[in-house]
C-alpha cells in the first residue's frame, strides 16, 4: 500500500474491523484507488491517517493511496478534488471538517469516509458520505461524569443555540435518565459570557464543557478556569489540553482507533454498501485525562481506579 511516510506506532485492531476488511479482501482482489485529503498537519491527523493504512495493510487489501495535505488552507482542496475527479477513485477519504466540507460539496459521484469531523453536520446530509465524528453521544458524557464526580447532581453549561441547541436538547433529555440536571444558559455572544457564568455560581455542581465556538476559545479559558477553581465548580473540559489547563477531566479520543474505524466504513462500501445506508458512527473508545492539582483545590476525591486508568495524570 502506497502512502506518505508516517512514524510507525504499535495498533492491534479489534476482531470486527479484521473481519470487515478481511471479507472485502476475499470478495475483490483488485486495487482500489483511494484519495486522502488531510486538512491539518497536526499529530492527530497523522495518527489517523496511520490507523486508516494499519488496517488495510493488515488485512491485505490492494489499494494505490494518495495523500493531499491541505495544510489547513481551504483553497488547496479545490485542485486536490479536481484531481480525484480525474483520477476517478473507488473512495475519497478526508481528515478533518475543512476537508470534509470542501469535498461533500465538489463530490457528488464518489463515496466519501470523513474522519476528525466534529459532528455529522459537516457531512451536510450528502448521501454519498458518512463517517466518524469526534463528539461523544451526552450518554457516554454523563456515564462517565457519574462516575467521576458520583456526588455531583446539577450539571451547568453554557452553549451558543445556533452551534449546540439540538445537542442541548439531548442533553436535558439524557440528564434527566439518570438522575442528573442540566442548567443550561445560552450564550449569544463573548459578551454574555461573564453573567452567564455567575448565573451558575450557586446552581451548578460541575460546568460541563461542549464544543463551541463562542463559549469556549483561546479568549474564553481563563475566565471559564478562574470561575471554575473560585466557585469550586469543576470544569469538564474537551480534551487533555483543556485538562493542562486547569479542568478537573476531560474525555478524549483515540484518533489511530478512529481511523480504524473509517477503514472499516470504508471496506463496507467497497463491499456494495451505499454510504446512506452507513449512519455516523461516534468513538468506539475513550481515553481520559485527569488534573489532580486541580482536584486538589477543588477537595475533591478521584477514586484511585479512575488515576490508574487515566491517559495522564497532572499533577
Amino acid at each position: 500500500m502506497t502512502l506518505v511516510p508516517a512514524r510507525k506506532r504499535a495498533l492491534i485492531l479489534g476482531a470486527l474491523g479484521v473481519g470487515v476488511l478481511a471479507g472485502w479482501v476475499r470478495a475483490a482482489g483488485a486495487e482500489v484507488r483511494i484519495d486522502v485529503l488531510i486538512s491539518q498537519d497536526a499529530e492527530p491527523y497523522q495518527q489517523a491517517l496511520e490507523g486508516f493504512r494499519h488496517a488495510f495493510d493488515q488485512a491485505g487489501l490492494k489499494a494505490m493511496v494518495e495523500v493531499f495535505p491541505l495544510h489547513g488552507n481551504a483553497a488547496a482542496a479545490g485542485p486536490a478534488l479536481q484531481h480525484a475527479r480525474q483520477s476517478q477513485p473507488g473512495l475519497i477519504l478526508t481528515l478533518g471538517s475543512l476537508a470534509t466540507q470542501a469535498a461533500v460539496l465538489q463530490v457528488t459521484d464518489t463515496p466519501i469516509v470523513a474522519g476528525l469531523i466534529l459532528n455529522a453536520d459537516d457531512l451536510g446530509k450528502a448521501p454519498n458520505a458518512t463517517g466518524v465524528v469526534l463528539e461523544f453521544p451526552v450518554e457516554t458524557e454523563f456515564q462517565w461524569l457519574l462516575r467521576v464526580l458520583p456526588g455531583q447532581k446539577k450539571i451547568g453549561v453554557l452553549f451558543n443555540p445556533t452551534e449546540n441547541q439540538g445537542r442541548i436538547d439531548a442533553a436535558a433529555k439524557a440528564a434527566r435518565s439518570v438522575g442528573l440536571t442540566l442548567q443550561a444558559r445560552k450564550v449569544d455572544s463573548p459578551r454574555e459570557l461573564p453573567d452567564a457564568l455567575d448565573s451558575l455560581a450557586n446552581r451548578a455542581d460541575v460546568l460541563w464543557g461542549v464544543a463551541d465556538q463562542v463559549v469556549l476559545n483561546s479568549q474564553t479559558v481563563k475566565p471559564i478556569l478562574l470561575f471554575s477553581i473560585r466557585n469550586r465548580i469543576p470544569f469538564i473540559g474537551l480534551s487533555q489540553t483543556w485538562v493542562k489547563a486547569g479542568a478537573l477531566y476531560a474525555l478524549d479520543r483515540d484518533y489511530a482507533d478512529i481511523g480504524m474505524q473509517c477503514a472499516e466504513l470504508a471496506a463496507k462500501i467497497l463491499q456494495g454498501k451505499p454510504p446512506r445506508a452507513l449512519p455516523p458512527v461516534s468513538p468506539r473508545k475513550v481515553i481520559y485525562s485527569v488534573n489532580l492539582k486541580t482536584a486538589r483545590l477543588l477537595k475533591l476525591e478521584i477514586e484511585a481506579g479512575l488515576l490508574r486508568g487515566a491517559q495522564a495524570v497532572i499533577n
